[in-house]
């Protein structure tokens, strides 16, 4: 399998130079050159299919340049937590993929890719430098799945004050080979400077610069698995109809991955993109004109995102045709007021706890419930005690803390603030370098 740049523009290359380049020389996102197919047989028997089986499957179909045996103790250890699927109302289903160490989904795409990462780097005993832009989950998912990993380096950008303390006290407070960096501006500003990075021939010179956000194909491919893994749960609980799949979204790889899962033959009747206020993507659904702009600050502070990267691989796979795009789906946005409401109703009807991002997705699935009588599977993205303020204004409660987030809460901080202008961050690279 080869990989190529979105736009077209640079030479394929393999799974392990898209890996480490993290972005194509032109400064656009790799794609897989083709999109595999799984077989029918494997679809026909998902029902009886293991977790790391489907794994190894899904992501062996990409990647060709590990042996089996070696990709299925990558994902062995990568994965071992579990990834159930649980009924919270008729017909309406989470995913639940906050079982991992920081108590989100991003756990399952940055542990495979430190895994692999560290398969590479043992085989060519180098060192890489990993930089990270982060709304929220994505800093503390990428700091413990690298944290004391050999031969790497991690910087995490994230914007200062805008992010949950639990969440920055995850990323910060580890130390090591994990820095963190505290960027005055926005999520996009991280984003920004993250990308100017990757493209600057001189650090390039001094070291090898790679990224572990959703753009990097290590995050994105191994996030494929889990819709499998969502259909292979959902026909074991006796449901054989295809499911409406609603994907709270902010960068939009999750989503990505969805549609991936989907082109494979994974049974998925359609998608739906849910998003916060950051509504960039749901206008494009309504006017067919992508418009970015500045982020706001919500309370699902991991979707605050104004500009998604992985919106070009959606563009790509839908051939930048809106209609097509359309006819696999639909993009609903959910107000502050909204994300609170479904969280108190939630609780009030299951006693089920949602966070601010799950929230917005049960409440965009409640919005096409009576469209369709099907199966509705919600992507649900972090543990609810990771937004303890959040969940005690729309309930009334204080949520007990896991004891992986109480040992977070009292470790001292360590980070270094910089601006949101790009020499701030190169100086930064150089000098540490140095």
């Amino acid at each position: 399998m080869k990989f190529v740049s979105v736009r077209g523009e640079s030479r394929s290359v393999s799974f392990r130079d898209a890996l480490f380049q993290g972005i194509a020389p032109d400064g656009n996102l790799y794609v897989p050159s083709l999109i595999p197919v799984l077989p029918d047989e494997f679809i026909q028997q998902l029902k009886d299919a293991l977790l790391h089986d489907i794994g190894e499957r899904v992501i062996g179909s990409f990647i060709d340049e590990i042996p089996s045996e070696h990709l299925q103790r990558i994902i062995q250890k990568a994965w071992n937590f579990p990834i159930p699927v649980v009924e919270i109302e008729n017909n309406l289903f989470l995913l639940e993929l906050f079982h991992g160490p920081t108590l989100a989904f991003k756990d399952i795409g940055a542990r495979f890719m430190a895994e692999v990462m560290s398969y590479f780097l043992d085989q060519e005993q180098q060192h890489v430098t990993i930089l990270v832009a982060t709304s929220g989950d994505t800093g503390s998912a990428v700091a413990h799945g690298f944290y004391n990993v050999p031969n790497i380096e991690v910087f995490i950008l994230y914007p200062s004050g805008k992010i949950s303390h639990l969440q920055e006290q995850q990323m910060t407070t580890l130390g090591g080979n994990i820095r963190a960096i505290e960027v005055e501006g926005t999520f996009d500003d991280c984003q920004r400077l993250l990308k100017q990075a990757l493209n600057d021939r001189d650090i390039q010179k001094s070291r090898m610069l790679t990224t572990a956000n959703s753009i990097n194909l290590g995050r994105l491919i191994p996030q494929i698995t889990y819709y499998v893994w969502g259909i292979s749960q959902l026909r074991q609980l006796g449901h054989a109809e295809k499911p409406i799949v609603v994907v709270p979204s902010g960068n939009f790889g999750n989503l990505t991955a969805a549609v991936y899962a989907k082109r494979m033959g994974t049974p998925i009747q359609a998608f739906v993109a849910a998003t916060n206020m950051n509504d960039v993507v749901p206008q494009y659904f309504r006017t067919g004109i992508f418009t970015p702009r500045p982020s706001v600050q919500t309370m699902s502070n991991a979707m605050d995102v104004g500009n998604p990267s992985n919106f070009a691989r959606l563009q790509s796979l839908y051939e930048n045709d809106v209609n097509r795009f359309r006819n696999d789906g639909e993009a609903i946005s959910i107000s502050e007021a909204e994300t609170l409401s479904e969280i108190r109703r939630t609780y009030e009807r299951t006693n089920y706890i949602l966070d601010p991002h799950t929230a917005v997705g049960v409440a965009a699935a409640r919005r096409i419930v009576h469209q369709a009588d099907l199966p509705i599977i919600v992507t649900a993205t972090a543990h609810p005690a990771k937004f303890p303020d959040v969940v005690k204004q729309a309930i009334g409660t204080n949520i007990p803390l896991p004891p992986s987030l109480q040992a977070a809460l009292i470790e001292p901080k360590r980070s270094v603030r910089i601006s949101s202008n790009y020499d701030s961050l190169k100086q930064l690279l150089v000098i540490d370098e140095g």
